[in-house]
């Protein structure tokens, strides 16, 4: 369900701020099938209608505003909104320019972009407690399993938390200060980590998941990561082995 909807999200995004959205997926969520309440058609769902109107004379298509960094995009067609797409580095007018503060315009109006999208994203929910020992974060297809266990060890009366993570880049506000207000975080994905109780691995030459690598460089927060790449979905129990480890390891540490 999250699939069909996360598509028509990727399409606003891209129509709204002119970029290009990437959406992520793994073999779980590529192969799976699920039944869930035939959607209600919307009209939101559909692209707005393409304005042809003619623009001023000399209207720049890429005049990149200022703040939000986007620009009106000017369609084929569209009077006085004859342009060339070059696909290099180009200027306001849209000609190919290798000035370097015309290039670096461009790629500062680009990430403006980018910030601009960030501003409109919701902070993810917490599922379990707001606060507790050990919040666990994932994306993509580990979202089930990871909620099941969750909810299994707060029942067996651990303070363990978890959030999913829709957004990677850019990442919505409040990520860091939830992060702050537990006293762990792991992340659990389908990416490979090295595990350190192979002989060779130490805290100096261990590769972390993608999700953790990212999360430490952006939030400055030291975050234990573990993962399983065996070409199937995860399953609940072994996260509960995984977790549960996890939370007495650090329990042992106190």
């Amino acid at each position: 369900e999250d699939c069909f909807y996360s598509i028509i999200t990727a399409r606003k995004i891209a129509e709204t701020f002119n970029t290009v959205v990437v959406v992520l997926s793994d073999a779980n969520l590529a192969t799976s099938q699920q039944p869930f309440p035939r959607p209600v058609f919307a009209e939101t769902w559909l692209a707005p209608p393409v304005d042809q109107s003619a623009v001023d004379e000399g209207t720049k298509p890429y005049d990149w505003d200022p703040v939000t960094g986007l620009a009106r995009r000017l369609v084929p067609g569209q009077p006085h909104g004859m342009h060339t797409l070059t696909g290099l580095a180009h200027d306001r007018a849209s000609r190919v320019a290798y000035d370097p503060e015309i290039n670096e315009e461009a790629i500062h109006h680009r990430s403006l972009k980018l910030a601009a999208l960030q501003k409109t994203l919701k902070t993810p929910p917490v599922f379990g407690g707001d606060s507790g020992d050990l919040l666990v974060i994932g994306w993509g297809s580990t979202k089930g399993a990871i909620e099941e266990i969750v909810e299994r060890l707060r029942e067996e009366g651990h303070q363990v938390s978890s959030m999913h993570l829709t957004f990677l880049q850019p990442m919505p506000a409040g990520i860091k200060e939830i992060m702050q207000r537990f006293r762990k975080v792991m992340t659990i994905e389908a990416n490979w980590c090295d595990r350190l109780e192979d002989e060779i691995i130490d805290e100096t030459n261990r590769r972390y998941s993608a999700l953790a690598l990212l999360l430490r460089a952006r939030y400055l927060v030291d975050i234990d990561c573990w993962s399983e790449v065996k070409g199937q979905p995860t399953k609940p129990g072994t996260l509960y082995r995984v977790i549960r480890e996890k939370l007495e390891k650090e329990r042992r540490k106190t």
